[in-house]
């Protein structure tokens, strides 16, 4: 999986690298500068566009140096605005680009940032590389000034844009559309991070500049997927640049982002020669005369991904109506009417069922779960979800009493009742940390959901989901989510490597739905098999 650095462990890395000798500096800095440039027109049309290149005192600025000449190369009328000073004597990359020929201006020698707005008002393509990772308080002064200035001209290169080509159709629905990225509007490129995002926090000076697309080197950095940092790095890539993975200082950072490689080399086998029986069997236990739809979407779910069998546990009030929704399931038959309770623990025992799901809307369930509990010993793989987590939230000593390694995930406000904190406190903490430190803890899985949801195992490996989607955010969610991972579970995956994939699966799956509302969960399921073949 790709790497997700620290500020601090990056400068590691990139020190490390260079003391080997396999890369040095200058090396790094020509492989990210290109990097972006290859981003770039890879993305948008180059030849003949207008590139402004914001360079920064640093090596983000030696970052843009690079890509600003790769871009020339590559046809673009490339003009360079210097922060501060950078002398050709002793600087490479700026000596290439006077070398050149192209056109380039300190800010100091700028009277009132006239050349800046003159360059800002033909732009097509803003090149930031002004700080990258190196926010770590607010921006002030000269620098404060040059950004301000440079959000305003890029403003008003828009609108004066869209007064001139944006047309309205009126005689078909749905049809005024705002102008996309690259057809008719400047876009700005983030060289590493945007300028002004603290990439360890995600804290969002108020002067950050927006990016249409981020190209971060090595591997992405924390403040990626927080935010409000997070809503403001666009597209983002990450570039290799030649930094060992073997390196102590790369290998030792645990924090991980799954990509779509990761998931294809996770999925589950599916021999030509497979019954029912080599899929296993999903065991989930849900519902009440109160919650009928969390038990359904579950068990779609956990089909949809290829458990081989799902034996679907309600209790009777509602089992003749669920059965009629999915057919394709069992139904173990257990002796109580409206809610669980302890009587049906050992007819579900008898099911042998090769994973389980317990939580998606049982309702005072209390003594079920005491009672389930009390069989640890006896369970096979274990998720608890939803009201399962709200009812071991008021058990003693709770993490003792599941197996080990049980799968929880939690919402924010469920985990909250789990830590016995408060919503408002444990959102002002670093959910990365927070969900490490309490698998470690607790020895169970724990899957955060939210925004870039986070999986942590109790031996400290943490994995950020790379889909941060609205569509998601709707009722039956967790229950499709849920599904997802005890189908994994019930076809041997282990809990930390099923609660991933599951994760994955289940935010990519929305990913194909063309809006950031209105996808019903009932729908989501039947997006779950065209993932997983796009990925084999």
């Amino acid at each position: 999986m790709l790497k997700v650095f620290t500020v601090a462990e990056m400068v590691a890395a990139e020190k490390a690298a260079d003391a080997s000798g396999a890369t040095s500096y200058a090396q790094m800095m020509e492989t990210a500068g290109k990097a972006v440039a290859d981003a770039v027109i890879a993305r948008y049309p180059v030849e003949g566009a207008h590139v402004l290149v914001l360079v920064g005192p640093g090596n983000n600025g030696g970052d843009g140096l690079v890509a600003g000449r790769y871009l020339a190369e590559a046809g673009a009328d490339v003009a360079f605005y210097l922060y501060k000073a950078r002398d050709p004597q002793t600087d490479e990359n700026y000596a290439k680009i006077q070398a050149m020929g192209l056109f380039a201006v300190d800010a100091g020698f700028d009277q009132r940032y006239r050349v800046l707005h003159t360059r800002l008002n033909i732009t097509d393509i803003l090149i930031d590389a002004l700080l990258g990772t190196g926010v770590t308080r607010p921006i002030g002064g000269e620098l404060a000034k040059l950004m301000q200035q440079t959000a305003n001209g890029l403003a008003a290169r828009r609108a004066e844009l869209t007064a001139v080509t944006h047309l309205t159709t009126v005689n078909r629905f749905g049809s005024e559309e705002t102008p996309r990225p690259g057809d008719n509007q400047p876009v700005t490129i983030a060289v590493d991070c945007p300028s002004g995002l603290n990439c360890d926090t995600g804290a969002l000076d108020e002067l950050a500049l927006s990016a249409d697309l981020t190209v971060t080197f090595a591997g992405p950095k924390r403040g990626h997927f927080m935010f409000p940092g997070a809503a403001v790095c666009g597209e983002l890539v990450a570039a290799d640049i030649a930094i060992a993975p073997n390196l102590p200082e790369v290998a030792g950072v645990a924090v991980t982002v799954m990509t779509r490689e990761d998931a294809r080399e996770m999925l589950p086998a599916r021999p030509l020669a497979g019954h029912k029986g080599t899929f296993g069997t999903a065991l989930i236990a849900a519902g009440s005369y109160r919650y009928w739809g969390a038990p359904v979407l579950a068990a779609r779910a956990a089909y949809r991904v290829g458990a081989g069998l799902v034996a679907l546990a309600v209790p009777q009030a509602i089992r003749a109506t669920i059965a009629g929704q999915i057919p394709e399931a069992t139904y173990p038959v257990v002796p109580d009417r409206d809610v669980f309770g302890g009587e049906s623990v050992p007819v579900l025992l008898a099911t042998r069922s090769s994973a389980w799901l317990v939580g998606p809307g049982l309702d005072n369930a209390e003594a079920f779960m005491a009672a389930l509990l009390a069989e640890k010993d006896t369970l096979p793989p274990l998720l608890v979800d939803a009201d399962g987590l709200n009812i071991l939230a008021s058990m003693t000593n709770w993490p003792e009493r599941l197996p080990p390694h049980t799968v929880l995930t939690p919402h924010p406000g469920e985990m909250s009742r789990l830590m016995d904190m408060p919503l408002s406190e444990l959102k002002e903490l670093d959910r990365v940390e927070v969900a490490r430190e309490k698998a470690q803890a607790w020895g169970h899985v724990v899957l955060l959901k939210g925004a870039y949801s986070v999986v942590a195992a109790p031996d400290g490996r943490v994995t950020l989901i790379p889909f941060a989607n609205p569509a998601l955010a709707v009722g039956g969610s967790g229950d499709v989510l849920s599904g997802v991972i005890v189908g994994l579970l019930a076809q041997g995956m282990e809990p930390y490597a099923a609660a991933c994939l599951g994760a994955y699966l289940h935010g990519a799956a929305a990913e194909l739905y063309p809006a950031a509302s209105g996808l019903l969960m009932s729908e989501l399921t039947d997006w779950l098999p065209k993932v997983m073949a796009s990925l084999r």
